[in-house]
């Protein structure tokens, strides 16, 4: 999973994990618990890389539970140059009629090295709306920057609408998606096409190009990440 974040001023951010940057709009719930693991070769959320140097790998994988009545609950996790990145997440999604709908709640916390808040601590906290119908989905997320003073500053909102192109050109996505401050002038917005297959042994190979202004120049990122998911129960 991943974040917005104010990290002109921090120096750092987050990389397409699968499929971070797109509307968290769940399928058709299955009950089970499932684990996932991949390597990625930039870690680039929300148009923000993640890492000081662009270009750093990541190492990334979490553990999710779903149960038959759409709720479910998870961590998920992420290297990143300086220290490490976890996230606790959780949620229901549903459908309706063929219109997807989701909400759940996601904290970030980063290891000591990190320096985004204290260790142990949630350094940023959001609520996340998603609907979706046919190949359109949007995702609607309400945040809370905790490694800023306690203002009004220090909430944000971050949106973003996705489309399968899959009748089109199997495999491709787009989305465009922009996160902003309170108290900031303008929102910091970004790009990503994607394509995703799925490989030999099930394992699944995503290609990215992220075009950004969320940090201080324009930037073009362009991520490649290797991905399996296992089911344990």
């Amino acid at each position: 999973m991943k974040k917005t974040f104010k990290l002109k001023n921090l120096a750092l951010s987050l990389a397409v994990a699968g499929a971070a940057s797109v509307a968290m709009v769940p399928a058709a719930s299955q009950a089970g618990v499932s684990a996932n693991v991949g390597v990625f070769t930039d870690y680039v959320f929300r148009g923000f890389n993640q890492a000081s140097d662009t270009g750093t790998p990541a190492l990334q994988g979490g553990f999710d539970y779903e149960h038959d009545s759409g709720l479910f609950a998870g961590v998920w996790g992420s290297t990143m140059d300086q220290g490490f990145e976890y996230d606790l997440y959780a949620g229901w999604g549903g459908s309706f009629e063929g219109v997807d709908l989701g909400i759940g709640y996601i904290s970030y916390m980063y290891s000591e090295d990190v320096g985004e808040a204290d260790s142990g601590s949630s350094a940023f906290e959001e609520i996340n709306l998603s609907a979706g119908y046919g190949p359109i989905s949007i995702g609607y997320d309400l945040g809370t920057d905790n490694t800023v003073a306690s203002t009004d500053e220090d909430k944000y909102v971050h949106y973003s609408v996705s489309a399968d192109m899959g009748a089109i050109a199997e495999g491709v996505s787009l989305t465009y998606g922009a996160t902003k401050y309170d108290g900031a002038d303008d929102a910091s917005g970004y790009f990503d096409i994607g394509y995703a297959t799925t490989l030999d042994m099930g394992v699944d190979l995503g290609v990215n190009m992220i075009l950004s202004d969320a940090n201080t120049d324009d930037t073009t990122y362009f991520v490649v990440g290797l991905s399996k998911s296992f089911d344990l129960m």
